[in-house]
């Protein structure tokens, strides 16, 4: 059998000793190299392999061993010795009869595995020692930077810019986690902390879609979200069909779904007569509560219709506006 060094990769993100039975194989089988003293090093050394600490440049020591014992493994760290892999790679390429190079994956990030990441730094973040302006943060201060990248990630999707929308969910999810890791230093009673967030979210989506998770027969579209609907008004005890209707959203869609809610439910209830109202703006509301209806009439987003009209106009002001003066010369 030829010579051969055996690269193993390990994710940094799941439990230490948590490996593929290829990696436990070949880690039992042949003696074990690594940079660094680590948990997985100890889960490895406890699962019965020999692991040795590499103290000096780590590729002779590998051909060395690679000489004496045919195969042997290198136990990569955290960050993957990813300058080794290339040294030693450019090594036995100039001179391939010292020995192959594989490159094994003994465990492998699942997918969101770098949720754990951010959750990592915003706790160094939060945490004393770290950063004070987030350490000086409170829920309530947090507010309107939730709501701004909130808008700013709908500006991504109405521009279809699926980039800079991939950069603005990163910044919602600064604020999810942020107001998650300041949650845990409330008081007992009060605190909570991601993995609540996290682990509601699971529930609730299993409890709301006994289609996919509980094998529940639904037909069309119209179905599952009556189902959902259902669902939800049993799981919230709401005395009204309003409970529930986020009441600080710009105030054209405040006044759609108010109507679509009363209206779904069958609650029929007329709208106030602009000639009856006290005052300018009270007629002036009215008006505008009328137009939202005949919006949600016609199957038209009045909030979306007044931003595209804004945008329009704002264009036209644009080209009306004179040039800039000159820059004066320095």
């Amino acid at each position: 059998m030829s010579a051969r060094i055996v690269l193993l990769v390990t994710s940094p993100r799941l439990p230490a000793g948590l490996l593929t039975a290829a990696a436990w194989d070949v880690v039992r089988q042949h003696p074990v190299l690594t940079g660094s003293d680590s948990e997985m090093v100890t889960a490895v050394r406890q699962a019965g392999a020999e692991v040795t600490v590499v103290d000096g440049p780590a590729t002779q020591s590998l051909l060395d061993a690679v000489a004496a014992h045919g195969t042997v493994v290198w136990l990569a760290g955290p960050t993957g010795d990813e300058a080794l892999a290339r040294e030693l790679g450019l090594r036995l390429a100039r001179q391939p009869g010292l020995a192959e190079m594989e490159l094994m994956y003994g465990s492998w990030d699942p997918p969101g595995a770098r949720l754990l990441d951010a959750v990592a730094v915003l706790d160094r973040l939060a945490s004393p020692g770290g950063d004070p302006w987030k350490r000086a943060q409170t829920h309530r201060s947090l507010a309107g930077y939730l709501l701004e990248e909130s808008y700013e990630a709908y500006d991504a999707i109405s521009a279809d810019d699926t980039d800079a929308l991939r950069e603005e969910l990163g910044d919602v999810l600064l604020q999810v986690v942020l107001h998650a890791r300041l949650a845990e230093e409330l008081p007992e009673d009060e605190r909570w902390s991601i993995d609540d967030v996290a682990g509601g979210l699971v529930d609730k989506m299993i409890r709301r879609n006994p289609h996919v998770f509980a094998g529940a027969e639904v037909g069309t579209l119209e179905e599952i979200t009556e189902n959902w609907e259902r669902i939800k008004r049993a799981e919230k005890a709401r005395s009204s069909v309003l409970d529930g209707v986020a009441l600080s959203q710009p105030a054209l869609s405040l006044a759609a779904q108010i109507l679509d809610r009363a209206a779904r439910r069958g609650v029929d209830v007329p709208l106030p007569p602009a000639d009856t109202q006290p005052d300018a703006e009270a007629r002036l509301g009215a008006d505008l509560l009328a137009t939202v209806a005949a919006a949600r009439e016609a199957g038209l987003d009045p909030e979306a219709a007044l931003r595209r009209a804004a945008l329009t106009q704002a264009e036209t002001i644009r080209k009306a506006e004179p040039p800039p003066p000159p820059a004066e010369p320095s």
